[in-house]
């Protein structure tokens, strides 16, 4: 399961999505599943997103963006009206993989997609979207080069007009990956995304690979960066809304293997509680200044791709991984 999400609030309706099984949708807490995709050509999903303003409306993200060298690609992003009872296909069919959808909390029709590309050479098709009208139109906002997709984006939960984005240069042969290079990197858009600028105060230097990012609720002066460097580093952070950063752990538990996972969710209500889905699942209560292994008892299923943790309830969490869908009630 390669993406996972929850309507805030709501105890009972949940989605996944399979690297190469479709979406599926519980309304009773995750004990009985649906498929409710299995009408469309793509089977493969790289991500699910819930309009903050109208929990009917829901947008995917199709191709997996956990990258192997054998990984299935999607045809575009897909929008439902009707909480996945039908949907229509949005376009961006040429992008190969999209791993992240961002919907502005005050108008649903204004949606962010961070694509990857197909990964197997240069193509143009790559970067971050953006949609003022639904999905009718879109414009290609980022745009670094035609070897350089975007690995994760994040928006400031208090101004949507902030945007950050991961650039990753990545190349995918059938005897193994390139990762990193000059076109991987952290940007900024102040203006939600018309304008963007490269971040390089305190971050490593180039070649890096992977990036993933998070804005904390709680404080969106704090923002976090999970960046593939080899052994310079594992994760950056940020006090200054992403003016400057400074590394805080070299723990390679927290992005193992890091093509194949890189995401980390942060606590909506504690913006030094972050969780980091790797091969298990790690997670920092001081900012990324320590961090541990959860408990094997409390544990998700091995090779944990995509959290969700209820922002209106932090005590509720998803996590989508080898297995299927991990859910808790206590955090």
């Amino acid at each position: 399961v390669s993406a996972v999400v929850g309507v805030p609030g709501d105890n009972n309706i949940c989605y996944a999505g399979a690297a190469s099984g479709g979406v599926w949708k519980s309304v009773d807490g995750g004990i009985n599943w649906v498929p409710i995709f299995d009408d469309q050509p793509s089977q493969s999903i790289g991500s699910i997103a819930i309009a903050p303003s109208d929990p009917n409306v829901v947008w995917v993200g199709t191709g997996e963006t956990f990258i192997r060298s054998n990984v299935s690609l999607g045809d575009g992003i897909y929008k439902s009206t009707d909480a996945g009872k039908t949907w229509q296909h949005m376009g961006l069919e040429k992008t190969g993989r999209i791993g992240r959808v961002l919907i502005d909390p005050r108008d649903p029709d204004v949606v962010y997609a961070a694509a990857t590309g197909h990964c197997y050479g240069p193509q143009p098709e790559r970067g971050v979207f953006r949609t003022k009208d639904g999905g009718n139109t879109w414009e290609k906002v980022l745009f670094v080069d035609e070897k350089t997709g975007a690995s994760d984006i994040a928006m400031d939960p208090t101004n949507p007009r902030i945007l950050f984005a991961g650039t990753w240069e990545i190349d995918i042969k059938t005897w193994g990956r390139t990762s990193g290079g000059p076109g991987s990197g952290v940007f900024v858009s102040r203006d939600g995304g018309d304008t963007w600028k490269r971040l390089t105060k305190g971050l490593p230097e180039s070649p890096i690979g992977k990036i993933a990012l998070n804005v904390a609720q709680s404080n969106p002066n704090r923002v976090y960066a999970l960046i593939e460097t080899g052994n310079r580093g594992s994760l950056w952070r940020s006090d200054t809304g992403g003016e400057s950063w400074r590394r805080v752990s070299y723990d390679r538990l927290l992005n193992e293997r890091p093509h194949y996972y890189t995401r980390m969710a942060v606590a909506p209500d504690n913006h030094n509680e972050v969780y980091f889905p790797s091969n298990s699942l790690s997670v920092t209560y001081d900012g990324g200044e320590t961090t541990k292994l959860v408990a094997p008892q409390n544990r998700p299923g091995g090779d944990n791709h995509d959290m969700w943790i209820d922002p209106l309830n932090p005590s509720r969490m998803r996590v989508g991984n080898d297995g299927g869908v991990s859910l808790s009630v206590n955090r």
